[in-house]
């Protein structure tokens, strides 16, 4: 009985979470391209593939160019603001002697991000993922706002991106 108890509460605090799985299918927002994603807890940040990254300043601000390192992605550069320079910590057998450095610097932008029925503007950095199999990761900051619980023995719960893509945009 006792042990009951004590798991009440924790059943309580998932209510209103919607239940993801370890991978799931992801549409980028307004690059009209649905991709498979790594869900992943241990990770802080969400990171995109993409290549060729070039910041450069348009009317004064600083913006970022790239394009997309993903099979079968548009042959096209995109440009997108840049939010901020993410400090991302180097693995133990990554370390740059050279630089001396412990950390990469990667730029970030906000991106609309649609899992399941849920549409989200999250931050992601931008880095060459071609070598993984999932070309987008979705860290802890990002689950936070899509309220997520992630089920790791579950692929694919939200089935694919549901997110209304005609919706008038408020003014």
């Amino acid at each position: 009985m006792l042990l009951c108890l004590t798991l009440l509460p924790a059943l309580g605090q998932a209510a209103g979470k919607t239940v993801y799985g370890l991978n799931e299918y992801a549409r980028l927002g307004d690059l009209d391209l649905e991709v498979a994603a790594k869900l992943d807890t241990g990770a802080k940040t969400a990171s995109l593939s993409a290549r060729d990254i070039k910041r450069f300043k348009r009317n004064g601000e600083s913006w970022v160019r790239f394009y997309l390192a993903i099979d079968a992605a548009h042959s096209h550069p995109i440009e997108r603001p840049l939010a901020r320079v993410s400090k991302i910590k180097r693995r133990a057998g990554d370390y740059d002697a050279e630089s001396g450095k412990a950390y990469t610097a990667r730029p970030v932008i906000e991106l609309e991000i649609c899992m399941g029925q849920a549409m989200r503007t999250i931050e992601v950095n931008l880095t060459d993922r071609s070598a993984f199999q999932f070309p987008l990761l979705i860290g802890s900051e990002a689950l936070k706002h899509f309220d997520a619980l992630v089920d790791p023995s579950l692929k694919y719960a939200a089935g694919k991106p549901a997110c209304a893509t005609d919706a008038p945009k408020a003014e």
